[in-house]
């Protein structure tokens, strides 16, 4: 969705749009572009710091007014609200964020609903920009390869943006409703749709980080290991404009983004837009937000 990818766990990566940022785009171990500057260097999608300066005006301008929380992603402000609240977060909840990034939504979540909060990343960078942002906030955050996830006991589990990063979904529920308490839930957004055919995968940039799975599979999985889904909502439409609007800010800032991260790199944003921006208007690719309780 995002081409914006981030490392979220082992050789995967996780993107800014879809998504990729979940499709919503990031390269694995790869390079994508070299920088400013008399001798170029290859920019890494997991050296966040780059991509987080380059990018910012541009996720600014591609949100409606207040619904920027800092997400690298396609997800609005009021859509991070309402999973929230359908996923019971408050006081002393208990919640751990996986592939958090630099944890926008998440720090805004422990902010606003006053939860405990560990944010898990595979990239250092992101991390210390999460950490920076966070100040004097009660948020944890690790670096991480997902899964396993670590031990302990957790009200919530969050994994927003990300599932279309994961190729083994069995393992990764496996490990959610393992760390997750009697009656706890998962609330995470889901990329839904078939997997990519041979052409798909070779227009969209990383596509080895693009995972797509169907609603009714997935369901399946969930409840092979004790999860029941309690909410759904789609959110196709609402991705759609925004992954146009983003489409469109790339664009317009594409001068100050070249000089920060390269060209080659703001190419394989721009054509991973277009793809998300077709998928989402197509039906091809469907978003949703859900929550799935541990009974």
């Amino acid at each position: 969705m995002h081409r914006e990818l981030r490392r979220c766990h082992a050789g995967q990566a996780r993107a800014d749009v879809h998504q990729p940022a979940a499709g919503a785009g990031h390269p694995p171990g790869g390079r994508v572009g070299p920088d400013r500057g008399a001798r170029a260097r290859a920019v890494r999608q997991d050296e966040r710091a780059p991509f987080h300066t380059a990018l910012q005006g541009a996720r600014e301008a591609a949100f409606p007014p207040g619904e920027f929380l800092g997400q690298e992603s396609f997800m609005r402000a009021q859509e991070i609200r309402r999973l929230a609240h359908r996923a019971r977060i408050g006081p002393g909840v208990a919640v751990l964020d996986l592939c958090c990034g630099v944890a926008g939504p998440g720090r805004w979540i422990t902010a606003e609903l006053g939860c405990g909060y560990l944010g898990l990343d595979y990239s250092a960078s992101a991390l210390e920009i999460a950490r920076l942002g966070a100040g004097d906030l009660p948020c944890r955050f690790e670096q991480a390869h997902l899964p396993p996830l670590p031990d302990g006991r957790f009200d919530v589990v969050l994994l927003l943006e990300a599932m279309l990063a994961f190729p083994d979904k069995a393992a990764l529920v496996a490990e959610v409703a393992r760390v997750l308490v009697p009656g706890g839930r998962f609330a995470f957004t889901l990329e839904e749709g078939p997997a990519l055919g041979g052409d798909e995968t070779a227009r969209m940039p990383d596509a080895d980080t693009v995972w797509l799975i169907e609603l009714a599979e997935l369901t399946a999985l969930l409840a092979e290991v004790g999860l029941t889904v309690t909410w759904q909502e789609e959110c196709s439409a609402s991705h759609e404009a925004v992954a146009a609007a983003m489409l469109a800010a790339l664009r317009a800032h594409a001068a100050g983004i070249v000089g920060e991260i390269g060209s080659p790199a703001l190419a394989d944003l721009i054509g991973a837009h277009e793809l998300w921006v077709d998928w989402l208007r197509s039906g091809r690719v469907r978003k949703f937000a859900l929550v799935a309780e541990k009974r």
